[in-house]
């Protein structure tokens, strides 16, 4: 067997280049990667690795985390997988050790090992890739590495979901119809949720938050959200308001929409400073929640689509082939309006 692997050498460029096979220590498993979904962080990397200079980034990197494939070789202490079995990889390996690991909250681990993310340890853009059993999770006879592969960005929404309580008789605003937002509504939809509304200023995103469950959608650019909202609550707001957009100025607006006792969740990544009016939220006695990526949530997420609850593969717009990452990457920067999971093949 021979590796190949992807890396940034530069922004906007890749090189393939034949690279040792990953050892399969006693924990590990050995995987060939058979899908990895573009996320919008790894577009934002590409573009420019250092983000406007607040990360001191030395290339090369290798990008990529939301990725499944087929187990090729197990550690000797693993029994749970066989070669042959089609994973899921939860990408963020944490110490263990520390009290946010031994509390539950792996995902705030300070030391966690993320794929694709600093201190920069490994990433999915290569043939094979060694992972622990622990973060690996075997996928049913009935889903493909494709639908493996977006397990990642589906458990940012299930978690987002279950931080919100999301519960049939709520109302739900989901600001931004983008991948994030998308596996938002899935996943409220998933918990039983029918009352869910979807802002976002293009029309085609729009058309797939109704394909996918939305009760209702507000086009932003043709109408003043704040005002929609509240003709459609009679002043009250919503139950819950998801910010995924990552916007400084949908953020701004989440103390006017969300209702008195409700929940506003922070999913998208706001970067600068948000002015946000704290003193209409504590008028309200509203919640104002936070998401950082997700924990524990892999193995419900497999099994709500599994279920065939959760139609993953509605999300995946275009697929290219490994040798074509580049090509992928600047699809994904230049139709991002258009293309919500652009997938590469290995």
């Amino acid at each position: 067997m021979k590796n190949r692997t992807a890396y940034l050498v530069e922004p906007g460029k890749f090189e393939i280049k034949e690279t040792e096979m990953p050892a399969c220590k006693e924990d590990d498993v050995l995987v060939k990667v058979k899908h990895m979904g573009i996320c919008g962080s790894d577009v934002m990397f590409y573009q420019d690795p250092t983000v406007g200079g607040a990360l001191d980034t030395r290339l090369p990197i290798i990008l990529g985390h939301e990725c499944a494939g087929i187990v090729v070789e197990t550690g000797k202490n693993v029994t749970r997988f066989h070669p042959g079995d089609a994973v899921a990889l939860e990408p963020g390996v944490p110490c263990g050790t520390c009290a946010y690991c031994l509390s539950g909250k792996y995902n705030l681990c300070p030391d966690v090992n993320f794929m694709a993310a600093p201190p920069w340890k490994t990433g999915a853009m290569q043939i094979y890739l060694a992972h622990p059993a622990a973060f690996t999770f075997p996928l049913p006879k009935q889903m493909d590495t494709i639908e493996g592969a977006l397990i990642e960005p589906l458990a940012v929404g299930m978690h987002a979901a279950a931080r919100a309580q999301a519960e049939p008789g709520k109302s739900v605003l989901i600001l931004g119809a983008g991948c994030i937002g998308l596996m938002t509504l899935l996943a409220c939809k998933n918990r039983g949720v029918s009352d869910i509304t979807v802002v976002d200023l293009f029309e085609n995103r729009l058309k797939k938050a109704r394909e996918l469950g939305a009760a209702h959608v507000i086009n932003g650019k043709e109408k003043d959200t704040m005002e929609e909202v509240r003709r459609m609550t009679e002043k009250r707001g919503m139950d819950i308001v998801f910010e995924t957009a990552g916007s400084a100025a949908t953020a701004r607006q989440i103390p006017y929409l969300v209702k008195a006792g409700g929940k506003a969740v922070m999913v998208g990544n706001v970067h600068g400073k948000t002015p946000m009016d704290l003193f209409e939220m504590n008028g309200k006695e509203a919640d104002l929640l936070s998401v950082f990526r997700y924990r524990n949530i892999f193995p419900t997420a497999i099994a709500s689509v599994a279920s065939g609850n959760i139609p993953l593969k509605t999300m995946v717009s275009d697929f290219f082939s490994f040798e074509q990452a580049e090509e992928a990457f600047a699809y994904a920067l230049k139709e991002k309006q258009t293309a919500w999971k652009v997938m590469i093949t290995f």
